[in-house]
């Protein structure tokens, strides 16, 4: 399932047992919601959260917000249930935690289908193992349904036995694969979460360091990051300047017959073209999403 353009800057996880952030999210400025049934869930409290999903995406008010619900492992008791329930709960899609095989991905997508799923209902997968990094390829190409990956370098960095240092450096490996065999299959790709929420220097700093490797978006913990990863992970003003200038100087050469385009002493080619493209493309799907999301005013 190749993802169409669509902003994912901002992935919050929401923890599905807590009715009051399921309703916060409404609210939200974030792109994307994660509905969390896996670690932000106490055991016991796992069917009562499923519950309290299956009502909030029922009674709807989310806008054009992506909702993902992220789901227990199939090994777990709970697994089949949280897919089963999910096919039609009006959910865009569910997580899987720990993926590290196709077979996961066939298992959820059997269930999904069974359970009465429409075909446009996508599967993310949680990379948060050494085999998941390197079994990557394999289950980007497991199932149509397939359409991103989700980076958990929490887990991730107590199975390498490595630290969480300023620069990730030890996480770099993995992300720039993972990277790799997402844009090879047209799938999205999140960065994972930064831990420490009183270390704004640090998040800016991932921020922009998954940008510049290649993420979409990065996924969160606190409603308060939202603002710094919408603004790092989404075009800026300069850039659609720029993406417009290149798009209008193309146009005019190919109008006037010229082989060779040159915009301020800068070569432009084909492939600068289709990168302005894509650019204004998520900067009208951001605009779009905003307006979508919108809460609706009282009347005066």
């Amino acid at each position: 399932m190749a993802t169409a353009i669509r902003p994912r800057r901002s992935v919050l996880y929401m923890p599905g047992a807590n009715k009051r952030a399921l309703e916060k999210g409404r609210s939200l400025p974030a792109d994307a919601l994660i509905l969390d049934l896996e670690d932000a869930v106490a055991p016991d409290a796992k069917l009562d959260a499923r519950a309290a999903i299956l009502e909030a995406l029922g009674q709807g008010g989310y806008g054009a917000r992506e909702l993902i619900v992220r789901v227990n492992g199939l090994e777990t008791e709970w697994g089949y249930g949280d897919i089963t329930a999910m096919a039609v709960s009006g959910a865009d899609g569910v997580l899987l935690p720990k993926v590290e095989s196709a077979d996961t991905v066939r298992k959820a997508a059997a269930i999904l289908s069974s359970a009465g799923a429409p075909d446009d209902m996508s599967i993310w997968c949680m990379i948060e193992t050494p085999m998941g990094v390197l079994r990557a390829e394999s289950i980007a190409m497991s199932h149509p349904r397939v359409a991103g990956f989700v980076m958990g370098t929490s887990d991730l960095a107590k199975d390498l036995h490595c630290l969480h240092t300023p620069e990730r450096l030890p996480f770099l490996t993995s992300l720039n694969h993972v990277i790799l065999v997402a844009r090879a299959f047209g799938l999205a790709a999140l960065d994972g979460v930064h831990l420490n929420l009183a270390d704004d220097e640090g998040f800016a700093a991932a921020c922009a360091q998954g940008l510049e490797l290649g993420f979409d978006g990065k996924t969160l913990i606190h409603p308060k990051t939202i603002a710094l990863a919408n603004e790092t992970f989404g075009p800026s003003a300069a850039e659609i300047a720029e993406s417009r200038k290149i798009i209008a100087a193309f146009e005019a050469a190919a109008a006037d017959g010229a082989g060779l385009v040159v915009l301020e002493g800068k070569l432009v080619e084909n492939l600068h073209v289709e990168n302005a493209r894509r650019i204004l493309a998520m900067a009208e799907a951001i605009e779009t999403l905003a307006i979508e999301t919108e809460p609706e005013k009282a009347p005066a």
